[in-house]
């Protein structure tokens, strides 16, 4: 079972949209404070180390990438990183990961020794894994656009050899549908997860939450954040919508820890995952301001009515393989709205793979149950599209061999 420090909990909402995440919020906090309290009674006379917990909620360090690998380039926007092992089938189909981008690091593909996505690949028999790793956003790089996404996919592909399978989580999954619908012969299985296709199927908390803030598609809330730190949506803002979104995981996750203070293993796993969480990076305004508007808005990928590169985007051109992952407690992404992808890609029903996670959100990126149990079913299905496949003989030496 995934411990609470490792992969936040999500309580399922007694109500759909904001008033059930509120909901949540007060009932981790009732929960929480009934654990702590136990705690409590059960080390009596001594008191808890409020000081030292204290300590541990504000000591925080930059997340780190778990595994060996190879730094292959880096641009403005991206490092793309080789996790290759030598040793694989000759002509294997590379696998191209692109990670979540919301203010924080890439390295949740690669989360911890027992915790990685990218290790999930590999074991899986795709060898020749690749990783984008997004840059944080300064102000020399606060207009790039979509356009510079899909370039520098443009680029890792071109490294893999032309032609990959295609990973997207939550945002990189949107990503890879675009860029599929753009290039469908340059992807060979395309697999998302947690990935917003349908923006408004599901009970779409983020949707309420910005008809709420931007009533009308009034984007100048929006418009002032980034205007306010020259250029960039600053990371911090998308942490706090998260924590907002999904209040209940983090108040557990602070009283959990205050009731396991005591508990080496349980701080240690704490502390690794608030490292990667609490520590954000900044995202392109003008290409953020772009996804409100065109995408959690206007809802134009699946209406039809995306422009990218100058070219529209046909959700039909998809014809490969494709898997889908969901976290059935995800509120963030809805399972619908990953699973509508199917609705509109031209993929024979018997090569689109549908899989729910019990967890939610993140677990779906670096959770043991999705690493262990949706994961491995999904790859070895990437991995039989992957082999190269036999030549068939001429006819002269099927005679000769005759």
């Amino acid at each position: 079972m995934t411990s609470s420090a490792t992969c936040p909990p999500t309580i399922a909402p007694a109500h759909g949209g904001l008033l059930g995440v509120w909901l949540e919020g007060w009932s981790a906090a009732i929960e929480g404070g009934a654990e702590v309290f136990d705690a409590a009674m059960a080390q009596f006379p001594r008191p808890l180390d409020v000081q030292r917990w204290l300590s541990v909620t504000g000591d925080r360090r930059p997340p780190r990438w778990a595994t060996k690998h190879e730094l292959v380039f880096q641009t403005p926007v991206a490092r793309l990183r080789d996790y290759s092992l030598s040793g694989g089938p000759r002509g294997l189909v590379p696998t191209l990961v692109l990670p979540p981008q919301a203010g924080h690091d890439s390295c949740i593909v690669d989360f911890s020794p027992e915790q990685s996505q990218m290790g999930a690949i590999r074991e899986a028999g795709l060898t020749r894994a690749f990783t984008l790793d997004w840059v944080g956003a300064t102000r020399e790089t606060a207009n790039v656009t979509i356009d510079d996404y899909l370039d520098v996919i443009d680029r890792a592909i071109e490294h893999c050899g032309g032609r990959v399978n295609l990973i997207g989580d939550c945002q990189g999954g949107w990503l890879a549908a675009i860029y599929a619908a753009q290039a469908p012969e340059r992807i060979n299985t395309l697999s998302i997860a947690g990935a917003p296709i349908d923006f408004t199927v599901g009970q779409p908390v983020i949707g309420d939450m910005l008809n709420c803030i931007s009533p009308g598609g009034d984007l100048a809330f929006y418009e002032s954040l980034v205007r306010s730190a020259g250029g960039v949506l600053e990371g911090k803002h998308m942490l706090s919508g998260f924590i907002a979104i999904g209040p209940g995981a983090e108040v557990h996750r602070q009283l959990d820890l205050l009731a396991h203070i005591d508990d080496p293993e349980h701080v240690d796993r704490y502390r690794i995952f608030e490292d990667w969480f609490k520590h954000t990076q900044d995202i392109p305004g003008g290409f953020y301001l772009w996804v409100v508007r065109h995408l959690f808005m206007g809802n134009e990928l699946v209406r039809g009515e995306l422009e990218v590169r100058g070219r529209h985007i046909d959700l039909a051109k998809l014809d490969m393989p494709l898997n889908l992952l969901a976290g059935r407690s995800d509120h963030i992404t809805p399972p619908d709205q990953v699973f509508a992808l199917a609705d509109y890609a031209s993929t024979p029903s018997r090569e689109i793979v549908r899989r729910i996670s019990p967890g939610g959100h993140l677990g779906l990126f670096m959770g043991h149950d999705a690493l262990t149990n949706h994961w491995p079913p999904l790859l070895r299905g990437v991995l039989r599209h992957s082999k190269p496949r036999p030549r068939p003989r001429s006819r002269a030496a099927a005679k000769s061999a005759g």
